[in-house]
């Protein structure tokens, strides 16, 4: 037999990390295309031959998921092999027919099989749903190395965001602000890297991990991984902690692959318990007990602060939250609303009338979305469309919920403060436990 010929589906994260971690020097199988989904303006492209490899002297292309079809016929594919996450099992399911009813195989591959091995102790942080808070659940257990644990060459790696040229972000550092700049990062990469700067940490990004992993490790004596999506880590960790979110609870068993991550997790944080019901919370624990009764199980806060809270309180305010997290993340609100609400806005203002563009076109894929603006940024357009729709409001003052400062890439005119939000567990001890105990560290 010849080799088997793959095709990809992805959305520029784990289907690169797939590729380069298993087919890449593969002798039995021939990969022949990726497919993009949920990030707009990747589709149509290439994965570079400088990244692919010898046996791709042309790089490989990057098509759009609609042609998924005709891609398996037309470039005689055998097998398909789902690479992105935070999807519904349904969907998941749904893709899979498509592929199967086109007469190619479909394949889901272990976590297991793309993970790189680190020289140093190796901290996981995932989530079972985009926007739960795995990011401030990171700065959070770099707190806890440096300060209970005595790590001070600590360094993250997040997650890929590869939205531009994919050679020239092969690996990525950030320490400073003006790294941001240097690197052309969009509003989705800033909210993920600026307030590990801000909070004084190094943090790596990029395409490929192994290649990052090895330069991290030149000054890192702990790495830390800050997972995106519900996406299981890249790397083989010595303590993977998976965070939950019980305003969606049940979320954690019916959406790929944040049920994987919550059987295999050490220790499973349920955050945003201050919004939550008992009930709710209760559920989260059921969920750990039947899949994973071994986990520690920690409870914690999402605990909001507002910059200037006097722009909120009795103000008609325009609420701007995280994007992904109201997109393919399913929440109607984030934390902009919820500090509004607590603060005592007079109102909170509907950014429906004035959305123009991108921004109009995401309401009507969400309409459930007609409470806040989703903070959109992928390219120059959409930046343009976001100040538009927030120029357009008749309100007061703008409530920033994203985890960036949008000034710093938007002026506006209208008064804006932001909405910044920390982990505060319940036990401050547990997680100090269960990083020392797997990592073999001792406070």
């Amino acid at each position: 037999m010849g080799r088997k010929r793959v095709l990809i589906i992805g959305a520029a994260g784990r289907d690169f990390h797939n590729f380069n971690t298993v087919y890449r020097n593969g002798d039995d199988a021939e990969v022949v295309a990726f497919t993009a989904t949920q990030i707009p303006e990747i589709d149509d492209r290439r994965y570079p031959a400088a990244l692919a490899g010898k046996a791709y002297p042309d790089g490989i292309p990057i098509e759009p998921m609609e042609n998924l079809e005709k891609l398996i016929r037309d470039r005689r594919v055998d097998e398909c092999v789902f690479s992105f996450s935070d999807i519904h099992y349904v969907e998941l399911m749904q893709i899979g027919n498509r592929v199967l009813s086109a007469g190619a195989d479909f394949k889901l591959l272990a976590p297991a099989r793309g993970h790189v091995e680190s020289t140093k102790p190796v901290v996981a942080i995932l989530a079972v749903r985009t926007g739960c808070g795995k990011s401030q659940t990171t700065r959070r257990v770099v707190e806890i190395l440096k300060s209970d644990l005595g790590q001070e060459r600590v360094v993250s790696i997040r997650h890929p965001m590869p939205y531009g040229d994919l050679a020239k972000q092969a690996v990525q550092r950030f320490a400073t602000v003006d790294d941001l700049k240097k690197h052309e990062c969009t509003i989705e990469e800033m909210e993920e890297y600026e307030p590990h700067i801000a909070a004084g940490n190094v943090i790596y990004a990029g395409v490929d991990y192994e290649a990052i992993l090895r330069e991290a490790e030149q000054e890192a004596d702990v790495i830390v991984w800050d997972g995106g999506n519900n996406d299981p880590a890249f790397y083989a960790a010595d303590a993977t902690i998976v965070v939950a979110d019980p305003l969606r609870a049940g979320h954690e068993l019916t959406y790929w692959a944040g049920e994987t991550n919550l059987t295999m997790a050490d220790a499973v944080v349920i955050n945003k318990c201050d919004s939550a019901t008992e009930d709710q919370i209760r559920a989260v624990e059921a969920s750990i007990a039947d899949r994973n009764p071994g986990a520690a199980v920690i409870r914690a806060d999402s605990v909001l602060s507002v910059e200037d809270e006097t722009l909120v309180r009795g103000k008609r305010v325009l609420v701007v939250e995280d994007g992904p997290t109201l997109t393919h993340g399913e929440m109607d609100v984030g934390a902009g609303f919820v500090a509004s609400q607590r603060l005592g806005a007079a109102e909170i203002v509907d950014p429906v009338p004035g959305a123009v563009g991108s921004i109009k076109a995401a309401y009507e894929k969400y309409p459930r979305l007609s409470k806040v603006v989703p903070a959109l940024g992928y390219y120059g357009d959409q930046l343009a469309e976001l100040k538009q729709t927030i120029e357009n409001a008749d309100c007061d003052s703008v409530i920033i919920g994203t985890p960036i400062d949008l000034r710093r890439v938007i002026e506006l005119s209208k008064p804006a403060t932001r909405v910044r939000y920390d982990l505060r567990e319940h036990d401050h001890d547990a997680l100090v436990k269960v990083i020392g105990a797997g990592c073999r560290l001792r406070p």
